[in-house]
């Protein structure tokens, strides 16, 4: 019986080879950043009030005047064919189903034309990275506008890839091949290995059409891995409203300054972020700035965290802690790698339902009922406990 997104990333583990896992599952380096940012939650703790009606509880909400039916987002990540064929294809229907936006990823193994085709309905979002050739990037931003996607991010922590040390150890590259231990790998998940052999190579499908060319996994992977746009600077904001008509989110901000640089260079929102810590090994977790953070431009503009979110009462904590939503990233993605398109809809189902009975535990019948006096950090009590007895 599946009860938690943990039980999902144990499904996906046993289903996955073991170089797909760690692509999925591993961090930065040692994996301290990545650690921390589920840890940084469990410092959180709730103050319920009690006595309160909760009859009647919704957690719906607004992202830039669209209904969404909780503050969560099913946030981009690449390279989703290599757990499930069509994932991200998936993971958009998930999303709509649940009432909720899907970011689909610039490194997608599926056109973005076909995600919103497999998602008529949904609030689309494209992630963006910015190459060396920002032809690219503008024909990217011309096709998702064409296609009815509302919403821009900017990724922007991401000039150079993150040193991962799981993908050294095996021996992962892109395109893939079959050395000795891939294939040992591969029969001890002979499942995932017949799915993979049945759709065919991967491919970075968006890239390969905005380039102009066929399909080539090397070449097109070797771009966004080395090629990225080392001036990308934040008067380039200018380029990117140049091209892009709908709402720009600025994803990957960690400190005050840039969140008010953000703001004045007139972004719509940001994503306190370290990239689900697969970037710098080792960093804050963003749900430890984010306070912060809203205090400098909360007020001003949408302010989203991601990182670590594994459970509906994180959420809520993000939210308690000022953040409008928060993005979902490794918890979708156990769930597509376990079991497909019922997998992704299955973990959104629990998370939802987990932030409902948190939110009626707590006393709050609408999100604008939470707010900073339902939350306390351990440490600031544990800290204080220490200084009184001194």
């Amino acid at each position: 019986m599946v009860s938690s997104v943990a039980d999902y990333r144990l499904a996906a583990r046993r289903r996955l080879s073991r170089l797909a896992f760690d692509y999925l599952d591993g961090g930065a380096e040692d994996g301290d950043a990545l650690k921390r940012n589920t840890d940084a939650y469990k410092q959180w703790l709730f103050k319920p009030r009690v006595l309160k009606d909760v009859s009647i509880c919704s957690a719906a909400t607004q992202f830039f005047g669209r209904e969404a039916a909780a503050p969560m987002i099913v946030g981009p990540t690449g390279l989703n064919g290599l757990f499930w064929p069509r994932a991200d294809e998936l993971l958009a229907q998930a999303a709509s189903r649940a009432g909720l936006p899907f970011a689909l990823s610039t490194a997608s193994t599926s056109l973005l034309e076909d995600v919103r085709a497999a998602a008529p309905q949904g609030d689309l979002w494209m992630q963006l990275y910015v190459q060396q050739d920002r032809g690219i990037a503008e024909d990217i931003m011309r096709r998702a506008s064409a296609a009815g996607y509302s919403t821009l991010l900017l990724t922007v922590d991401v000039p150079v890839h993150g040193k991962r040390d799981h993908d050294t150890r095996n021996g992962f590259k892109l395109p893939l091949r079959l050395t000795p231990k891939l294939i040992a790998d591969c029969m001890m998940h002979p499942h995932w290995s017949m799915q993979m052999a049945r759709s065919g190579s991967l491919q970075l499908k968006n890239i390969a059409k905005s380039v102009g060319e066929r399909a080539d996994l090397s070449r097109h992977s070797a771009m966004l891995s080395r090629q990225m746009d080392l001036n990308l600077g934040w008067t380039d904001l200018d380029w990117v409203r140049a091209h892009w008509t709908g709402k720009v989110i600025v994803k990957g901000v960690m400190s005050a300054d840039d969140a008010t640089l953000a703001l004045k260079h007139g972004a719509d929102g940001i994503v306190v972020s370290n990239h689900g810590g697969r970037q710098l090994g080792s960093t804050f977790a963003p749900v430890e700035v984010l306070p912060g953070i809203v205090d400098a431009v909360g007020s001003d503009m949408t302010v989203l965290v991601d990182g670590g979110v594994r459970r509906g009462s994180d959420a809520l904590k993000a939210v308690a802690l000022g953040a409008s939503g928060v993005l979902l990233g490794r918890a979708p993605l156990y769930g597509v790698a376990a079991n497909g398109l019922a997998g992704a809809a299955g973990v959104l189902a629990l998370m939802m339902d987990e932030m409902l009975i948190a939110m009626r535990l707590l006393g709050c019948q609408t999100l604008a009922d939470l707010g900073p006096a339902f939350i306390g950090n351990a440490n600031d009590v544990v800290n204080h406990g220490l200084h009184c007895r001194t």
